[in-house]
């Protein structure tokens, strides 16, 4: 079985989300598409059709993601975009700043530090790129690599995006948060302090430092606890096969992930050590999702987590630890 290595948990139950159905005209925090078929620029763009899912409760894992109609073996479920994203540290200079794709020699440059893959991405990290460039993360970043932390610089992006006005503060409130014991928060504190000092050194105007020194670090740890559970480990194919059936083996042999990225409805999708759907990335952080057999309607469509191909024992472990959960899959139950 192929090494599916993916960081996310079990979504349990938030009141105001009991059910959830997708329909065309999704919040711009939910940007996903069942076409990967582009729009000349001359035309109008034609709304592409819901895809096949529908959020709901499920009886013991909180929400999950099931079929609204029969799906077969490598049909493309849906497209996400990221909430946010951010590319690793060992390959920032070598990838895409906003959307991770790898860059060329031709790729837009317009920094010593940071690429990017086209102008348009280069125009779309404007949604934070003008704040996250006035503060010196010389500090925060080499908190995070000598730690060996990626989800603080999720964090530190996504607050960027909030102070620029381009999201709000409560955008992944919907999300799940870890459950976070008290030794990781008084962990958390040092990032969060480097983060608002950043902040602060950078002499924003008025209204922006009103709006940074109201982040208190109840809402930073409030925002990892979220990342913490939601993020996706990116691992792309490398574009290099247009069957996605052969595209989802092709990522085993990826290189190393290039980022990390949190997304609204992939994080619905619950565990299953035997999935029956995969999540993944041919060239950038865009994400599909495909059904890898044939799916009957009203049936929860589930992604594995982690390494798929472990023995019983160690998956065991790796969730329990990583993820807070043991898992009761009828794989797991029949002690394969």
């Amino acid at each position: 079985m192929s090494n599916w290595t993916l960081l996310r948990h079990s979504r349990c139950c938030l009141s105001r989300f009991k059910t959830q159905r997708f329909q065309k005209n999704a919040p711009l925090g939910s940007s996903f598409s069942t076409s990967d078929e582009a729009q000349p620029d001359n035309e109008i763009p034609v709304q592409a059709a819901p895809p096949p899912v529908q959020v709901q409760l499920t009886e013991s894992s909180g929400r999950g993601v099931f079929a609204t109609r029969r799906i077969s073996a490598g049909e493309l479920l849906h497209t996400a975009k990221p909430l946010v994203s951010y590319p690793s540290l060992s390959t920032i200079q070598s990838v895409c700043y906003f959307c991770l794709k790898k860059v060329k020699n031709s790729a837009v440059d317009r920094s010593p530090s940071v690429a990017f893959c086209s102008e348009k991405c280069e125009e779309q990290a404007k949604s934070f790129l003008g704040v996250e460039g006035k503060a010196d993360w010389v500090d925060f970043n080499d908190y995070c690599r000598s730690h060996g932390l990626k989800y603080p610089l999720l964090v530190k992006r996504f607050a960027c995006m909030v102070l620029s006005g381009a999201t709000s503060a409560d955008l992944l409130d919907i999300l799940q948060p870890a459950m976070l014991s008290p030794r990781m928060i008084s962990e958390m504190e040092e990032g969060f302090d480097l983060l608002k000092s950043a902040f602060e050194v950078a002499k924003f105007p008025d209204e922006k430092m009103a709006c940074i020194l109201s982040m208190a670090e109840q809402w930073y740890t409030g925002i990892l606890a979220r990342i913490r559970i939601s993020a996706f480990r990116i691992e792309c194919a490398g574009g290099l096969y247009e069957d996605l059936l052969q595209a989802a083996a092709a990522s085993v042999e990826a290189e190393g992930a290039v980022g990390n990225a949190v997304y609204m409805l992939p994080s619905f999708y619950n565990h299953d050590c035997d999935p029956n759907t995969h999540i993944i990335w041919i060239e950038s952080a865009d994400a599909k999702l495909m059904a890898l057999r044939d799916v009957e309607e009203g049936e929860e469509l589930r992604i594995c987590y982690i390494d798929a191909s472990m023995d019983r024992d160690a998956r065991q472990t790796f969730l329990s630890q990583g993820f807070g959960f043991h898992c009761t899959c009828l794989r797991c139950m029949s002690g394969d």
